[in-house]
């Protein structure tokens, strides 16, 4: 829903999700869709769901991060075979962010990997079709595999306080879940998966409701925790998120990218023995070299409206060399700050490019990336 919209119609070929109704009564005033799913987007200002998010916590309906569930005899090799990521040393109960690769080693996904068994996983999906790609894949691979999109749907817990409201939740020992790990619990009767993950880069905890007819009633119990704590709804916040230079699918990547030029090298294992899709392609990819890498931009004049809702062009001399993917107003650096693909040639730190946005031209000076936090101390302690 834009801002100018007097309506939203709500039709039967969108998914609602468990908690939907809940969100309606919580103020929820936007939505998106994800996934084939409606999302909220709106519950009011974007900065206040921010600062909300930094200082206190936010409860969000993230149900639209479908799940694709393999299971089955061969399920530990087909996981494998779908991303670049080395997976030999992932344990039961551990969890990983990967990508899914295509034969010519563009991205297709950049899921969470959950494993919850030694023969089953999920992969917690971006907003892309991983499910009939996964189903694609296994119909030619040979591999004894059960694919499906089982009944979960992730709320995100996130924000400093969201520790204190999972104990209020869950009781002390909650603390000792680590950083991308699961466990399996059930509270007040409602099934869950309870993960020490989330996309806001700030500490939070994702949980999987296994019961959809509960989503309600799961929505409810944690409001109703949190608000000692000063928990409020709300939605993944675009500032904070490139704050924290976290990649957003279909707005910093797709299909076309690669790993490399995005930075993503860590989640890339070409010398391991295991087949993945795009082994080949990748490792042209990294004997010649890219041509253009993502970066982190500072964009001058007043404060960006909001983000950018499609891709700024990025000049030299009136020479196109990349483009803005993603760019807001900090409140908290009280700055423009913005993420993009441009030519190596042009992606040093200090590099002075003009951008065009909805205000008109800007200049764009490439700086590290990310832009708060940037080893992640937030997420991780």
């Amino acid at each position: 829903m834009t801002s100018n919209s007097s309506s939203v119609g709500f039709g039967a070929q969108i998914r609602q999700s468990p908690y939907f109704d809940a969100t309606l009564r919580w103020g929820a005033k936007g939505f998106s869709v994800y996934n084939h799913m409606y999302i909220p987007r709106s519950f009011g200002d974007p900065v206040e769901n921010f600062w909300n998010l930094v200082e206190r916590a936010i409860l969000c309906d993230v149900a639209a991060e479908r799940q694709v569930e393999i299971t089955g005899p061969d399920a530990a090799a087909f996981v494998q075979l779908l991303t670049p990521r080395n997976l030999s040393k992932c344990k039961v109960g551990q969890c990983k962010y990967v990508l899914l690769t295509s034969q010519e080693g563009g991205i297709i996904n950049d899921p969470v990997l959950l494993r919850l068994g030694e023969n089953h996983f999920w992969l917690s999906l971006a907003d892309s079709d991983g499910l009939l790609w996964a189903k694609g894949v296994a119909a030619y691979a040979g591999m004894n595999v059960d694919i499906r999109e089982p009944d979960v749907s992730p709320l995100q817990l996130q924000g400093p306080r969201s520790l204190d409201i999972m104990k209020a939740l869950f009781g002390d020992d909650i603390e000792t879940l680590k950083y991308y790990w699961l466990i399996e619990t059930e509270l007040d009767g409602i099934p869950l998966v309870v993960s020490r993950t989330g996309w806001s880069s700030e500490r939070g905890y994702e949980i999987y409701l296994r019961d959809h007819r509960m989503g309600d009633r799961l929505w409810e119990i944690i409001m109703a925790a949190g608000e000692p704590f000063g928990l409020k709804p709300g939605h993944t916040s675009t500032i904070r998120r490139i704050e924290g230079a976290m990649l957003s699918y279909h707005a910093d990547m797709d299909i076309d990218a690669n790993p490399f030029e995005l930075g993503l090298d860590r989640l890339v294992d070409l010398e391991m023995e295991a087949p993945f899709i795009g082994k080949d392609a990748l490792k042209a990819i990294k004997a010649r070299g890219v041509s253009r890498l993502f970066v982190g931009f500072e964009i001058d004049g007043p404060p960006l409206a909001g983000p950018n809702d499609k891709h700024w062009p990025l000049t030299a001399k009136d020479e196109t060399v990349g483009h803005i993917t993603s760019a807001v107003y900090s409140p908290r650096l009280e700055k423009n700050i913005a993420l993009g693909l441009v030519d190596i040639s042009h992606s040093t730190k200090g590099a002075e490019l003009t951008t065009a946005c909805e205000a008109g031209e800007r200049k764009a000076t490439v700086v590290e990336k990310p832009f708060y936090d940037p080893k992640k101390k937030l997420a991780s302690a």
